[in-house]
């Protein structure tokens, strides 16, 4: 039966970040949101890979990356986990770091189309709110 898990992540092949690290950004918003929480297994390699139609090599990569910057570990016998001490990227702080890359390319593009700061939160606000009901 495949990890429920794998319907969290999606990559788009033809976008200009590589797929490896689309993943260790996928994977570290979830563990932010808390989708994804702690000692929770992470899919095998082999079927993150085949759901995705992606080179088991790349998942790999995202695995270790994501390893290397505290998110997961590696438990004998059982795969890799979301770290347990990975609590501390709940940390506000931390998400909104998360986010300003995002932030900081929404200004820049904003600031190209010649829009004021009032009209880009307004319509920063009807999009977070989501549909009217």
């Amino acid at each position: 039966m495949p990890d429920p898990a794998i319907q969290l992540f999606s990559v788009t092949a033809g976008s200009t970040e590589p797929i490896y690290r689309q993943l260790v950004e996928q994977v570290t918003r979830l563990v932010a949101s808390g989708t994804l929480q702690p000692g929770q297994s992470m899919p095998s390699v082999r079927e993150l890979a085949g759901a995705l139609a992606v080179n088991p090599m790349t998942i790999s990569k995202a695995y270790s990356l994501l390893e290397t910057s505290g998110v997961l570990e590696r438990q004998r016998g059982i795969g890799m986990l979301i770290a347990q001490h990975s609590n501390n990227t709940r940390k506000i702080d931390r998400r909104i770091e998360l986010l300003t890359p995002t932030l900081n390319k929404l200004i820049f593009e904003a600031n190209q189309l010649e829009l004021d700061a009032d009209t880009v939160i307004a319509q920063l606000t009807s999009m977070l709110k989501g549909p009217a009901q």
